[in-house]
């Protein structure tokens, strides 16, 4: 059996603001294994970032341990950065310093011979689209530019583990796409396990294995996103007929069908939130029809990672980060990739 490329035990953080403990992050318990790729979802101040500090040694814990690569985060912290690539939300780089030397430079912090250092770096150059201003420094390269640079940071030593805090913020939807490719390229090519935060549901749910769901400092799910959409939230699935009576008497036909409740949608359509509304759409269809009730309307729409949040917390994910703005556990200033410590 093999061991977890990431195991955490209880991993909790306060900090002191205003003389007021702020618990950013409450006993994560959590394993991930090696290949794996798994989505972090929460708000604004929900933990997330916090988790990906004390996980990446930037920060220590409160209280709690874990054990990434192999080691441990708070007896063997150098060798948990030597085998982990980690990308903040901060930009990195050497403002002075053009893109492929700071790449090479990275390399060598690494330490990665200089030949295999301009090798890699100019295969990241090519593959995140870096070569219209590779020779620029960093200071004039716009937000979206410093981005890409930062990503090709924490990849440049190809790690077996990445972690990626926002990756895609401030990018346009193609350099979002060679992004991806790239992440997906390096688990085909190497195995390597991603770990990442975004605010980009779709990304979460068209890519990941595996979605944790965090807020106000707790894990409230832990899942497939196939699973959590089916269990948490479901299909939607509504029916129109043509008058209100009809309705009526659909909420009786339809509700046999399902131990999920069906309810009225305005005066002549009913509808009900199942796990499995691509079945039950067209046995309703057809059990009303024996009935005698002519549908007039049937949709079925698949639920959201967003309907899923709704479900855990009441309230969606962008309300939920602009009703709970970044604390300042979630703001302080860390470098966007591990090598820019150096």
């Amino acid at each position: 059996m093999t061991e977890p490329i990431i195991e955490a035990q209880a991993l909790t953080k306060h900090f002191t603001v205003k003389k007021q403990t702020v618990e950013a992050v409450t006993d994560l318990t959590f394993r991930v294994e090696p290949g794996e790729l798994v989505a972090f979802l929460g708000p604004n101040g929900a933990g997330k970032s916090t988790s990906l500090r004390m996980l990446t040694t930037l920060i220590p814990p409160t209280s709690g341990t874990a054990q990434v690569v192999g080691h441990d985060i708070l007896r063997d912290p150098a060798s948990v950065r030597a085998r982990i690539g980690y990308v903040g939300q901060l930009t990195s780089g050497s403002f002075s310093q053009r893109v492929r030397d700071e790449l090479i430079s990275q390399g060598a912090f690494y330490g990665m011979a200089k030949d295999a250092a301009r090798t890699r770096a100019d295969e990241l150059i090519d593959s995140l689209d870096l070569a219209s201003f590779a020779t620029r420094s960093v200071q004039q390269l716009s937000g979206g530019q410093k981005r890409r640079l930062d990503i090709a940071l924490g990849l440049m030593h190809a790690p077996p583990l990445l972690f990626l805090d926002e990756p895609s913020t401030g990018l346009d939807p193609q350099s979002r796409a060679n992004l991806w490719d790239h992440i997906l390229q390096l688990r085909t090519d190497h195995g390597t396990t991603v770990f990442l935060t975004t605010h980009y549901l779709e990304e979460a749910d068209r890519y990941a294995e595996r979605v944790m769901v965090m807020d106000k400092g707790r894990v409230i799910a832990d899942d497939t996103a196939t699973r959590l959409k089916a269990e948490l939230a479901g299909d939607v699935v509504t029916l129109g007929f043509a008058s209100a009576d009809d309705a009526a008497r659909a909420v009786e036909v339809v509700q046999a069908l399902t131990d999920r409740e069906v309810r009225r949608e305005g005066a002549d359509a009913v509808g009900v939130t199942a796990p499995d509304g691509d079945r039950l759409l067209p046995d309703a269809v057809l059990a009303l029809s024996a009935a005698g009730i002519r549908v007039r309307s049937a949709s079925g729409v698949p639920p959201t990672l967003d309907d899923v949040f709704l479900a855990l917390t009441g309230r969606t994910l962008r309300e939920a980060g602009q009703e709970q703005p970044a604390s300042e556990a979630e703001t302080e200033s860390t470098p966007a990739a591990m090598g820019a410590q150096r």
